[in-house]
């Protein structure tokens, strides 16, 4: 087993944050929760095409912009107070149930924690304030600075810079593969977690994750937090 590098960066949306807790905002819109499903996969979709475009939005406007194309596709016309509601519930997602007790064993264990997000401050910042864990970490940091979203390499790199730490000290923390992936490619360590809906992508000459495990305490436990 991997000994796991001493800086722990945790991916916010879904992998802190409980992503399930907009699927009422999506069956109000379009009659069913899977539609939330839908929408996640294509704003990650459409983040990725921008940064391989040379292109930039935050990442709340491509959210707002995302669901109004899902809504063309469906049908379904989707109004400024829609995408209101829509915003206001990202920014009071809860913590994931096993988030802060994990994260009380990762610091008795030694780590530095710190965020990367998609999300662009101050939000993203907040939601943390909101769902009562931001004091978990040391600091955050949002892809907004570099104007890429993950998993570009820049992305990483500036969670290093600043922290004046080589990048084989992180270790990024995400449910989602391509993220850890991302971190990977760069010299991070990668720790997955497998929240509902996701999974490890098993390819010949990919990385596998250094760490799996099925959730947060488990990963602590695999990380050798008491």
């Amino acid at each position: 087993m991997s000994r796991p590098a001493p800086i722990l960066v945790f991916d916010v949306n879904e992998t802190l944050l409980d992503l399930t807790s907009l699927e009422p905002v999506f069956e109000s819109l379009f009659g069913g929760r899977h539609a939330m499903r839908e929408w996640f996969a294509e704003l990650i979709l459409y983040s990725q095409t921008l940064t391989l475009a040379g292109r930039y939005r935050p990442f709340n406007e491509l959210a707002a912009a995302v669901l109004r194309m899902r809504g063309e596709i469906v049908g379904v016309g989707i109004s400024d107070a829609d995408v209101q509601s829509l915003a206001e519930a990202i920014g009071a997602m809860p913590a994931v149930g096993d988030v802060a007790p994990a994260l009380e064993r990762f610091r008795a264990g030694g780590f530095r924690l710190v965020t990367l997000t998609n999300s662009p401050p101050p939000g993203s910042l907040a939601a943390l304030e909101g769902a009562d864990i931001a004091g978990f970490f040391e600091d955050h940091f949002s892809v907004d600075a570099v104007s890429r979203f993950k998993p570009a390499p820049a992305c990483y790199r500036q969670v290093a810079d600043a922290l004046g730490a080589p990048i084989t000290d992180l270790c990024l923390v995400a449910c989602h593969v391509w993220d850890t992936m991302g971190a990977q490619s760069v010299g991070c360590q990668g720790a997955f977690v497998r929240r509902p809906g996701n999974a490890v992508l098993t390819l010949s000459g990919l990385p596998e994750p250094d760490f799996i495990a099925d959730d947060l305490g488990a990963l602590a436990t695999r990380m050798g937090c008491p």
